[in-house]
């Protein structure tokens, strides 16, 4: 049984991997990312509220006369 020559294996993989890296860094170069939206201050505006300045009363359902 014939034996797998392997001596030129290293030569052939190490100029590969050296292409396959400068071709991911170049493609990397290219690539425009975007940058993150910066948050933009919030402005709370004051609304008029009826409810707010005249005193409310609460009731509760058993305080209230029944139904009929």
């Amino acid at each position: 049984m014939p034996q797998l020559n392997t001596t030129v294996w290293p030569t052939m993989i190490t100029p590969m991997l050296l292409t396959l890296f400068l071709i991911t860094q170049l493609k990397m170069l290219n690539t425009n990312y975007h940058l993150p939206p910066s948050p933009k201050p919030m402005k709370m505006k004051n609304y008029n509220k009826p409810w707010e300045p005249k005193w409310t009363k609460v009731c509760s359902l058993h305080s209230l006369p029944p139904q009929s």
